[in-house]
Order: C-alpha cells, then sequence, then structure tokens
C-alpha cells in the first residue's frame, strides 16, 4: 500500500510540475491582437507596427484583426470578455476607452476593472487648423475672435465623444471660450469641410492635417507636443502659442483582459519594447506624426488612469455647461 501510495504521490508530482512546465511555455501558439476600428486607420497602423516584430520577438505569430463597430466598443467589449490567457489582446485608443466609458450610460465591461495594461505603443500629438477664412493667423488671435464671437465660431470632429471632440471641449474650458461643436461621421468628412471653410477649426491627429497643410486652404496654429514636430517645424506648441496647460495626444496602447497572468503581460511588454527599438517601427510612427513609446505594464497602467481621470472630468464639465 505504501508504494502504490508513494506511485501516487509521484504521479501527481509530475502531473503538477508538467502544468508548471507548460504553463512557463506561453506563448505556444499565434496571439490574436484585436484592432476595435476598421483597416487603415490609426489604431489599425499601430497595431501592424508592431505585430509581425514582436512575433518574431515571442516567436509565435501575433494576427491582427479588426473588430470594429459602435465607437469601438464592440472589440473592446469582446476582448475584455475574452479568456484571460495572454492569446487574445487589444490594441486600444486609450482616450477613445477613457471618453466612452465617461460618456456611457451603460458598459458590459469595465475600462478601470477589466483591463490590464501592457505596453504603450505610439503617441501621436494633435494639431489645432483654421479655415484660412478664419481672421486668425495665430493661436492668441484665435482665442481673441473666440471671446469676441461667443458661440458663432465653430469646430468639427469626427463625432460625439470621439477624442477629437473632447480635444475641442478641453480647449474651451483652458481658454474660457464658447465654439459651436459640429459632429460629424469621421475625421475625413470634418477635414473636408474645414478646406472648404464649413467650419472654422479643428483638433485633429497630424496624419488628418499633414497633408493639407500645404493647400493654402487651412492654417496650422499650434500642436499639442512637449515640443514641435519634426514634419511641422514651423508650428509652435500650444505652450509656445500661449495657452498653457493644454496637453491632450492620442495614445494608443496594448491591453490584455485583468487576470492574464503576468509572466505573460511581462513578457509581451517586453517584445513591445524591443520591437520599438527597430527602424522600421520608430520610422514608421513619424510618418505618423507620433513617436514610438512603448514601456513597462506599470508605467501603462498609470497612463490609463491618468487617461480615465483626464478626460472623465472634461465630460463632465461638458455636460455641466
Amino acid at each position: 500500500m505504501m508504494r502504490r501510495f508513494a506511485r501516487g504521490v509521484l504521479v501527481a508530482a509530475a502531473a503538477a510540475w508538467m502544468c508548471v512546465a507548460h504553463a512557463g511555455e506561453w506563448p505556444d501558439r499565434p496571439i490574436r491582437m484585436i484592432v476595435p476600428y476598421p483597416p487603415g486607420g490609426a489604431t489599425d497602423v499601430a497595431a501592424r507596427l508592431y505585430a509581425q516584430h514582436m512575433g518574431d520577438y515571442l516567436k509565435q505569430s501575433v494576427v491582427v484583426e479588426n473588430k470594429a463597430g459602435a465607437g469601438g466598443e464592440l472589440g473592446a467589449e469582446y476582448v475584455a470578455h475574452a479568456p484571460a490567457d495572454g492569446y487574445t489582446v487589444l490594441m486600444g485608443a486609450l482616450g477613445s476607452l477613457a471618453i466612452n466609458a465617461a460618456m456611457l450610460e451603460k458598459q458590459n465591461y469595465s475600462f478601470a476593472k477589466d483591463y490590464k495594461g501592457v505596453s504603450v505603443a505610439i503617441t501621436m500629438p494633435m494639431a489645432l487648423a483654421v479655415s484660412t477664412k478664419v481672421p486668425a493667423h495665430n493661436l492668441a488671435e484665435l482665442v481673441a475672435l473666440a471671446k469676441q464671437r461667443p458661440g458663432r465660431l465653430t469646430f468639427g470632429s469626427a463625432g460625439t465623444g470621439s477624442s477629437q471632440h473632447m480635444a475641442g471641449e478641453l480647449f474651451k474650458q483652458v481658454t474660457g471660450t464658447d465654439i459651436l461643436h459640429v459632429p460629424y461621421r469621421g475625421s475625413g468628412p470634418a477635414v473636408t469641410d474645414l478646406l472648404g471653410g464649413q467650419i472654422d477649426m479643428v483638433i485633429e491627429t497630424l496624419p488628418a492635417l499633414i497633408p493639407q497643410a500645404g493647400s493654402g486652404k487651412i492654417r496650422i496654429l499650434a500642436v499639442s507636443a512637449p515640443a514641435r514636430v519634426p514634419s511641422l517645424p514651423d508650428v509652435p506648441t500650444f505652450a509656445e502659442a500661449g495657452v498653457q496647460g493644454y496637453s491632450v495626444a492620442t495614445t494608443y496602447a496594448l491591453l490584455a483582459p485583468a487576470g492574464t497572468p503576468p509572466a505573460a503581460i511581462e513578457k509581451m511588454s517586453l517584445a513591445m519594447q524591443q520591437a520599438g527599438k527597430l527602424p522600421a517601427v520608430r520610422e514608421g510612427a513619424e510618418k505618423l506624426g507620433a513617436v514610438a513609446t512603448p514601456g513597462s505594464p506599470a508605467a501603462t497602467d498609470q497612463t490609463i488612469a491618468r487617461e480615465i481621470k483626464t478626460w472623465g472630468e472634461v465630460v463632465r464639465r461638458s455636460v455641466r455647461h
């Protein structure tokens, strides 16, 4: 009997060891990186910038899948409820996720509770541009004009609740101006109407504006970056232009469902950080007017908390007004 007992203990120990060994082999199959928007957008580009190089580091394929719908909520909810095993992750725009969390009355997941940060991918400054029909050639003149004409100037956005919308609301709050919001179905239509002079201004991501910078139909007055961006060397930052305390950027980050094993999160984060050092990734980000800024899971969680706080306050102030 003692011999059978000893054999049972050995079998159990061997099984436990096999489980531990297997758990240490992550990843042992392809990883799905879900993008909650259609192909071709900035989030999709950020995902594809990193996916192949992450796969090289992890020795497994990282497959980008687009699950668009409901302003990014469809894909974000899908990943939040996916198995927390490290094989289904989300490339998300943190500002949009934070804004949705503050604006939507009901969500089937919690951005703050159901996600764990893996690594930031890229940080993309935004810029304020006006139609050349607007008699303002710098930010100070624009703010003065808006105060002279309360409620008469207009700013367009990619839609109600979009990052562009909330960036405009924050600008109004920081400058004490009253500018009418005009929502569109995407950045493209908003920029088209800016070019045509149907709206007065937008605060947009650089890829939407840089191709139009030389058109003679818009003026880019300021960028929301700590320093001037190489693609627009003559455009001042908001601080240089006299608007202090205005800091907005679109931050794209890799997120995993809460409960994902820390070892898997750490290994993914290291893969992101290694990829972010490569010229192909850094140059690809620069073409978007962005910077590759991968970092640790802890730093990513801090960025998530900051985005939730910032945009939650902006939404609350906007509703009150």
